[in-house]
């Protein structure tokens, strides 16, 4: 071309040329697209509302969440394998015609010209499709260049961050690796003794004694404290009904049942079924009967003139939606009024769904009185002796029936695993099925051994993941409530699937899962930041540091009171009422209700306060505690002039100070910021402070911002 330009004419368009600015990722290798990665987060977000799954909503017969429905299509043609250009797909979304366009830009989705580009080569090298990744059961994968004495996460880790071209950050110091692991396994600062043996035997051997460490801190029954908060959150725990009377309830047995469970590292696979159908097991014991309050969470309306069926139907809707939240990580709930609109979960595999929580009773379990003292008493779920018949309900309203379903789970993944009934009853089989034929009905042990069953694909994966996100900040899939389409895609893939994989060959270990987690370099990363790595990796996608985390509600007021020497820690029992500040309402119970408790108990964990599920004290709201109203599974961090008025203002917290004040003066501004920070001060910090009277010394320790938080 160019010997038909003059030598000007070239220079010119050379010049041209260079000014061109291409896209940043037109510079990288190409590669063959994956549709899960690539493709299908494209279609869920700006196509499947109007051509996925659900036929009630599906525009010009196009369904494109399949390969199938794209390929032969009512309207014809609208993918062709290996020709965009005749693909009415590629047509439509590169049209100048307003009222071709797609998506419409009423609908307020647009796509980006990458993403375009992006549909485009898909086409091109065949229009590919995979099943969606969560719904494939998690691979066993080597960890790549795993040496003999390498942690596997950090041999996964350190590949991404090769590819990314960024390094892994330096080891944290002594102080800040005790006061990190230390918070994060037990929910409590190390004490000055601890940091002082830790410091000494990390000049020996720093591996030995971090490892020590974290093993003490595992047997510790501040473990069993620490994830029992985590995981009240996604049970929705709160001690009072809710609505608007919101009067108190006694469950506070399931509470400690889960405490004690974890301290026991009671496998996470028998931890499930017990909670969901312990009243089912063999011989069922107390304990197990107890356990099953997990589903008894639920709100209770006490207003006049309620209809009792209206609101036991939104008690099962509930539990559905917790269900598939808590172990399956997926959005079933969605599906209550119509076919999910982006998960292939239609309306009736729902309604098979609730058929399994659809039979029960509601009791009040009485327990071991003893010395003459009243005795505690715990909501539990009973299995009906005759099930109920379950109906799909039209639009989500149980005054509207229509056909009947029977228990079953959605087709997308494997089926149950019933007991098959032989004619002569004399033999027995194991069958998979999603409905029940010639088999005993299945019931709620049924669901809930199909959901830590070893090829479900999802329970355990969100699980490794929720873990994850509680030592990360966020988790290897960051929607860590939502596994489904319109989920993001694992940052690690072959990490997340081998530490699920690992996790259930462990027998659903727990503890070996944590200790696996914080034994890692990854874990045990500086989280300074470098100009370097926030440039490259602004979010922390690929791990190369730790992040600096605000502690949760409870453990603010945790830490405050095991830094001053306040804390007590006497385990389980009734909900305490610490003091409020005047003029404080809460939901349906004026302050003089609130029966403050005396002694000791007023200075006992957060995890023991009682907690109305309208409106938790202000003092953990304040802190983005969660309510009580659906299944929390991951907390906000927010960053509000409210909480440092808290720290500063609120009575408990002003009494906290109090008790500091006095170690101040007794054993000197060094030792309180030790307590508070776990390190020592600095010269300039202790300029700052010694010129303070004590009690204000006190206030702006326990308001600093290292306090509150584990870098």
């Amino acid at each position: 071309m160019f010997a038909t330009l003059s030598r000007s004419h070239v220079g010119l368009l050379l010049v041209l040329l260079s000014s061109i600015q291409l896209p940043a990722w037109a510079d990288e290798p190409a590669q063959k697209l994956s549709y899960d990665r690539d493709i299908r987060p494209i279609l869920s977000d700006k196509c499947f509302a109007c051509h996925g799954f659900d036929q009630e909503t599906r525009e010009a017969d196009l369904r494109l969440d399949t390969r199938q429905g794209a390929l032969d299509s009512g309207s014809g043609g609208a993918v062709v394998p290996g020709d965009a250009q005749a693909s009415k797909l590629i047509e439509r979304i590169t049209t100048e015609d307003h009222d071709l366009l797609m998506p419409p830009s009423e609908s307020g989705r647009k796509l980006t010209q990458k993403q375009k580009d992006l549909l485009r080569q898909w086409i091109e090298e065949g229009a590919d499709y995979q099943q969606h990744w969560a719904f494939q059961a998690p691979l066993q994968i080597n960890p790549p260049l795993a040496t003999a004495t390498q942690n596997p996460i950090d041999a996964f880790v350190h590949q991404g961050l090769s590819k990314a071209g960024l390094n892994p950050s330096p080891i944290a110091s002594p102080e800040v690796l005790l006061r990190r692991v230390s918070l994060d396994i037990v929910g409590l600062p190390p004490t000055i003794d601890e940091l002082d043996q830790f410091l000494a035997d990390s000049a020996i051997d720093p591996q030995a004694a971090y490892l020590k460490s974290v093993q003490r801190l595992l047997s510790s029954q501040h473990y069993g404290e620490r994830f029992g908060r985590w995981w009240l959150d996604q049970a929705r725990y709160a001690d009072s009904n809710g609505y608007s009377v919101d009067a108190p309830r006694q469950i506070w047995l399931y509470r400690d049942w889960v405490v004690q469970a974890l301290n026991n590292n009671m496998p996470f696979d028998q931890f499930s079924i017990e909670q969901l159908a312990g009243d089912l097991l063999p011989e069922a014991t107390q304990s197990q009967r107890i356990a099953t309050g997990f589903h008894r969470n639920t709100q209770i309306n006490q207003e006049g003139g309620v209809d009792r069926e209206q609101f036991r139907i939104e008690s099962v809707f509930d539990r559905v939606a917790t269900t598939g939240t808590v172990w399956l990580g997926l959005s079933i709930g969605c599906a209550q009024c119509h076919n999910h609109k982006f998960d292939p979960i239609s309306q009736s595999e729902y309604y098979q769904f609730f058929a399994f929580l659809n039979n029960q009773e509601e009791p009040e379990l009485k327990l071991d009185e003893t010395e003459g003292k009243k005795s505690p008493s715990t909501l539990v779920m009973k299995e009906l002796s005759k099930p109920r018949d379950t109906f799909l309900y039209i639009k989500g309203d149980f005054t509207r029936p229509a056909e009947q379903v029977h228990p079953g789970t959605p087709s997308v993944l494997p089926g149950l695993k019933l007991k098959t009934v032989a004619a002569d009853a004399s033999t027995a089989d194991t069958a998979t099925a999603s409905e029940p034929m010639n088999s005993t009905a299945p019931n709620r042990l049924d669901l809930a051994r199909w959901l830590v069953d070893r090829d479900n694909p999802l329970t355990a994966r969100v699980i490794v993941n929720r873990i994850w996100l509680h030592y990360f900040g966020r988790g290897l899939v960051e929607t860590e409530n939502d596994f489904g389409l319109q989920g993001s895609p694992p940052s690690h893939p072959e990490l997340l699937d081998w530490l699920a994989v690992e996790f259930m060959e462990s027998g659903w270990d727990l503890k070996k899962l944590h200790q696996l987690i914080v034994t890692s370099q990854t874990y045990q990363q500086s989280s300074k930041k470098t100009t370097e790595a926030v440039e490259k990796d602004p979010y922390n996608i690929w791990l190369g540091r730790q992040e600096r985390l605000r502690l949760d509600a409870e453990i603010v007021r945790d830490a405050a009171l095991h830094s001053c020497g306040l804390l007590t820690t006497n385990m389980g029992g009734p909900p305490v009422y610490p003091p409020i500040p005047d003029g404080v309402m809460t939901q349906g119970q004026v302050k003089r209700d609130w029966k403050t408790s005396e002694g000791e108990d007023r200075y006992r964990r957060g995890l023991y306060t009682f907690i109305f599920r309208a409106t938790p004290p202000p003092s953990l709201n304040v802190f983005d505690a969660p309510d009580g109203f659906s299944s929390c599974t991951r907390r906000m961090r927010s960053n509000t002039p409210l909480q440092a008025l808290t720290l500063m203002n609120d009575s408990a917290f002003f009494e906290f100070a109090q008790a500091l004040e006095k170690i101040i003066q007794t054993e000197g501004i060094d030792t309180a910021f030790r307590r508070c920070t776990s390190r020592q001060p600095t010269q300039a910090e202790l300029a700052i402070l010694k010129p303070l009277d004590s009690l204000n010394a006190a206030r702006v320790l326990l308001n600093l911002d290292e306090t509150i938080s584990r870098e």
